[in-house]
């Protein structure tokens, strides 16, 4: 039965490409508290690429005047252009990788995301807590989440911080990687081509057409893997400070006050409830259009949240991201690898 069992497991994912990945999150760690967003996006570097190649001819053919159905086909349209360019470019990353183990570590960085949400969250945490503003402050965060803070207040903009480091976490973190795992490079690279298409063009949800394709394909590659991010954010409130990890447990039966997924989704609520803080609320994205989110978390949790709840936001980040990597170096010892 245990053979069986190991058989299984090897056939999901290939336990030989854990040591790249654990070393690539390091790294990624380490240079991101280094240097900090670059050009003030915390977001996977791989996803500014994109912005730079497509992010404007979305922009020029997502026109508000047309039509939904209009506007559907042209997101369509650049969703399979996009996907047709990561295939290309996994299989290229995926060659030259073979043939330099070190240029594997590096290529994986460029996909997910870590010490530079840190950096980021850190010093919004500094202009909070202190009188003045520390430089970069807010640019970093409206930037990377999209968000014209000048649409809501500090409290709002507290609430951003939390939510966007936890949304990182599992967009820009643990998907990523687990698509990595399960087929390499190049389906790493397809479920971030997606990702960066419902960062760009989503509006978590509020799209009037044009981004609704890129939305539902990134959810088919991207729910099951929230789920485990969720799972570990619930694992970090039970050794996080001041954090409930029964709460955290309550917001996944709960009915009411959970985000869609479109909207951050399950690691959201797994973030809301144990600190007993209400996120989301209507924002403006920075093009202007208005975002009506969902409020999340808990009954009468109040929206009034400050700096010492983004503190407390940071160490569950920071807690979840110690639990991935120690689950991604027991799935490499149970695989036989290590010994």
């Amino acid at each position: 039965m245990n053979i069986n069992f190991n058989y299984y497991h090897s056939y999901f994912m290939d336990a030989d490409r854990i040591p790249y990945l654990v070393a690539a999150i390091f790294l990624t760690i380490v240079l991101g508290m280094i240097t900090g967003p670059l050009v003030g996006n915390a977001n996977p570097f791989f996803w500014e690429v994109m912005d730079r190649i497509f992010g404007r001819i979305g922009d020029r053919i997502d026109r508000k005047n047309r039509k939904s159905a209009d506007l559907l086909f042209r997101g369509l349209f650049l969703s399979v252009a996009v996907l047709v360019f990561a295939l290309f470019a996994g299989r290229a990353l995926s060659l030259y990788a073979s043939s330099y183990s070190v240029a594997e570590i590096i290529i994986i960085s460029l996909f997910i995301t870590s010490g530079s949400v840190w950096y980021m969250i850190l010093k919004l945490y500094f202009t909070l807590s202190q009188s003045g503003v520390v430089k970069g402050g807010y640019f970093g965060l409206s930037r990377s989440a999209r968000v014209d803070l000048n649409s809501t207040d500090d409290f709002g903009i507290t609430r951003e911080g939390l939510s966007f480091s936890a949304v990182s976490f599992d967009k820009g973190l643990v998907a990523p990687s687990l698509w990595y795992l399960i087929g390499g490079i190049p389906l790493m690279v397809i479920y971030s081509s997606l990702s960066f298409l419902a960062w760009r063009f989503g509006k978590c949800g509020f799209t009037t057409g044009f981004g609704r394709v890129p939305v539902a394909l990134e959810k088919l590659m991207g729910f099951i893997p929230s789920l485990f991010s969720g799972f570990l954010y619930t694992a970090s409130a039970a050794v996080s400070p001041t954090a409930k990890i029964l709460e955290s447990l309550k917001s996944w039966w709960e009915v009411k006050g959970k985000a869609p997924y479109e909207q951050g989704g399950v690691i959201l609520s797994a973030l809301a409830w144990p600190l007993e803080v209400s996120l989301g609320g209507p924002v403006s994205d920075i093009s202007g259009t208005k975002l009506k989110k969902l409020w999340i978390g808990p009954k009468n949790a109040s929206a009034k949240i400050d700096a010492s709840h983004l503190k407390r936001g940071i160490i569950m980040n920071v807690m979840a991201h110690l639990f991935f990597i120690l689950s991604l170096l027991s799935a490499y010892i149970y695989s036989g690898k290590f010994f």
